[in-house]
């Protein structure tokens, strides 16, 4: 055997050796309720499996170079156009929601990798224009539209024209119950499979809550001292004694727990903080205004492409099988808001005519 394919083997079994010492790393140090990624429940299309990552880590990295999310920097959170530079896109309201989650993982000692990479990949199906377009769609489209779906569907079916990213079991399910709408944080309805996603699922309320109080004040649509006194004695006065509060307390009343759970007194106060934004800030005439031009914009686009099928892309035609409706509505999700702004300006719009 020559040297030059001796250290090539040698090499080879040092990196196997690293994903193999890293899964037993997890069995070794995690929880009793974590997920290992050496039992996942797999992937829809078996892979030989990478030398030196495991397969959460693997999940986490295609999602992370996917261009469904690089464009959640271009969609809005709340504010639709903010003209400063600090307010919250969808990317880092999702990079917010990663860290809250990862740090609780963390310390109760639950699989980091998966938490991260259902955190990453659990907004990568909303629309443009945040609710107001999630809303918009789900009136035209047959049966609905919900972003969680549709974020499962990218990650499934979309990605890498058709492909998608065929991650595990375990990941996909987070994705897809991440989400829990009005309801109360501590819901086991449609409660995930595994804690690292019931994790997530309560990062993502922990984090637009109070990114989007911060929003808020900086728009000027609230006061600091207008946030009701009875949750922000519990929680604090801040931004970051309100996550640091919050945070702590799962961790606090989760350890040692085959539940992820929160004391009765940060709960009301979390909850009491979400209801006060949908109450007095997303109601608000400033952002109703704008969420009905957003919503007109994206239906009368919606209508357009079902009446010209030929200016969708014909690869999302081919993956929705020749369904028109589930085209459009694939095609309209994906969009960043520059580009269905440019699309309707362009599609529906008068054009000046050149000399």
């Amino acid at each position: 055997m020559g040297l030059s394919v001796f250290m090539i083997n040698i090499e080879n079994d040092v990196a196997m050796k690293i994903r193999e010492m890293l899964e037993q790393v997890e069995v070794n140090n995690l929880s009793e309720y974590a997920c290992l990624s050496s039992r996942t429940k797999g992937r829809r299309v078996p892979l030989v499996k990478c030398e030196i990552r495991t397969e959460f880590q693997r999940d986490r990295d295609r999602i992370l170079h996917s261009k469904s999310f690089r464009r959640l920097k271009d969609k809005t959170q709340v504010f639709l156009f903010p003209t400063g530079d600090h307010y919250r896109t969808r990317l880092t309201h999702t990079l917010e929601v990663s860290q809250i989650a990862r740090t609780i993982s963390k310390s109760l000692r639950l699989n980091e990798d998966l938490t991260e990479a259902i955190a990453l990949g659990h907004d990568l199906g909303h629309t443009p224009f945040g609710h107001a377009g999630e809303s918009a769609v789900n009136d035209v489209v047959t049966g609905g539209f919900r972003h969680n779906e549709q974020s499962l569907r990218v990650v499934e079916v979309l990605e890498r024209d058709g492909e998608g990213l065929n991650l595990t079991y375990e990941v996909r399910d987070g994705i897809l119950r991440h989400t829990k709408g009005r309801e109360s944080m501590m819901s086991k309805e449609n409660t995930p499979s595994t804690l690292e996603g019931h994790v997530v699922r309560v990062a993502d309320i922990i984090a637009y809550v109070n990114h989007d109080i911060e929003d808020a004040i900086r728009a000027s649509m609230i006061q600091q001292n207008n946030l009701p006194e009875e949750y922000v004695r519990l929680v604090g006065n801040s931004h970051g004694s309100r996550i640091d509060c919050m945070v702590k307390d799962v961790i606090k009343n989760s350890l040692g727990s085959s539940e992820i759970r929160m004391s009765e007194d940060i709960l009301y106060a979390t909850e009491g903080l979400r209801d006060y934004l949908y109450n007095e800030v997303y109601t608000r005439n400033e952002i109703i205004d704008d969420i009905r031009k957003a919503k007109k914009a994206l239906k009368e686009l919606f209508f357009y492409f079902i009446e010209n099928p030929q200016a969708i892309p014909e690869n999302l035609i081919k993956i929705a099988g020749d369904n028109i409706e589930r085209a459009v509505c694939d095609y309209i999700a994906g969009m960043s808001d520059k580009m269905a702004l440019n699309k309707y300006q362009e599609l529906l719009l008068p054009q000046p005519w050149n000399e």
